[in-house]
């Protein structure tokens, strides 16, 4: 009976830890649905950053977010931000979810991890 209290008690502490996390995406997969033009990129770095480089498509943050997103709320919305460690991504993927999107993910490799990768950097005007 103890076990059995202890794995509930370590499933729902695993349950907690992972609230309001987002499924990754590989920079792989995003580059082919980039390609194939099946996702919208949020790039959650900031204006400055945003324009000296950030992944092809994506969108700045600080852009109105509502007028920016696809109105298909089933779409694909990738959020990133600097690299793994980073967690600016969530403000951009709850924002989206709470729109009501409802497939949202996170490219956690961020563009540290695109720019490691060798993808390459669109610039804005």
């Amino acid at each position: 009976m103890k076990k059995l209290l202890l794995l509930a008690v370590t499933a729902l502490f695993a349950i907690s830890l992972n609230a309001g996390e987002y499924p990754d995406i590989s920079i792989k997969e995003l580059k082919s649905l980039i390609a194939a033009k099946k996702v919208t990129v949020i790039d959650v770095m900031g204006a400055k950053s945003y324009k000296l480089g950030h992944v092809p498509t994506a969108i700045s943050f600080n852009r109105n977010l509502a007028k920016a997103l696809p109105k298909d709320k089933d779409a694909l919305i990738v959020a990133y931000c600097g690299g793994p460690s980073c967690k600016a991504y969530k403000r951009a993927a709850g924002l989206a979810e709470k729109l009501g999107y409802t497939n949202v993910k996170h490219m956690s490799a961020g563009i540290s991890g695109w720019k490691k990768a060798g993808g390459k950097l669109e610039k804005a005007n």
